[in-house]
């Protein structure tokens, strides 16, 4: 399996000290983006974050809590004219915890607007049961599992248990490949259980943004540049999803994201 190696400081994460650490690559990190993404507006150089929304745990028994930040920035922006649509390059490479910053490199598996973060995290079923515990909710991810709070389970759309859930809404689960349009599943030997969020295990693409692309997912040489692209005014709000994917510098062969 490759790794990724961080360049750090001792950094406690959770309750286990995190220093020298690796993260393996294929690991993910669902997080909600901080701030709007705009061609219109935004400018090569502009710092950008995401918050992670939910513990990742790593195979030392050491975890990132969930609220740290993965920090990036702009690298390139063409803004919409009349012949022609709009383009961002994004990088995300760093994660911040409590002032300490941690070097990695990320890609991109799958992007979900601020409507589709906030209805995979309503029950599903009768508007009743919003009066109900949340122990008794099922809700579907983005992308189609389903998660019933109270069994603790996550099925996939033919029926399969797939995963784990809390009854705070936490899913992990191992993802799944999705080749007709360009997913993973393991990447590098890792095919550990991963922190998914409000993210299907088949969660692959975009999400809620009809004439969004994601051109580039930063697997491939650029490594680490992540290219969304659009026919009209790019724009992805702050408080959308993305299911990010820790990559190993030196893997630049050419592969799916």
């Amino acid at each position: 399996m490759k790794w990724v190696q961080i360049i750090c400081v001792c950094l406690v994460l959770s309750e286990a000290a995190f220093c020298g650490e690796q993260i393996p690559a294929g690991t993910a990190l669902p997080v909600m983006l901080g701030s709007t993404l705009d061609a219109k507006k935004d400018k090569p150089g502009r710092k950008i974050s995401a918050r992670l929304m939910q513990e990742v745990k790593l195979p030392d028994g050491a975890s990132i809590p969930a609220g740290a930040r993965v920090l990036g920035h702009v690298l390139q922006v063409s803004s919409p004219t009349g012949t022609s649509g709009s383009r961002l390059v994004v990088k995300f490479d760093q994660l911040n915890l409590r002032g300490q910053s941690l070097s990695l490199m990320t890609s991109i598996r799958a992007v979900a607007s601020m409507t589709e973060v906030f209805d995979a995290q309503l029950p599903s079923t009768n508007f009743d049961e919003y009066g109900t515990s949340i122990a008794d909710w099922t809700t579907v991810q983005v992308g189609g599992d389903a998660v019933y709070r109270g069994d603790g389970k996550v099925i996939s759309w033919d029926n399969r248990v797939v995963g784990s859930a809390t009854v705070g809404g936490d899913v992990t689960a191992k993802l799944t490949a999705v080749p007709d349009r360009g997913c993973r599943g393991a990447i590098d030997g890792n095919d550990r259980e991963q922190a998914l969020w409000v993210f299907s295990t088949s969660a692959c693409g975009v999400y809620g943004f009809p004439e969004l692309k994601i051109a580039h997912a930063g697997r491939t040489d650029p490594v680490g540049e992540i290219v969304l692209e659009s026919p009209v005014s790019l724009q992805v709000r702050g408080g959308s999803g993305l299911l990010l994917r820790v990559i190993a510098t030196t893997d630049v062969s050419a592969r799916t994201h």
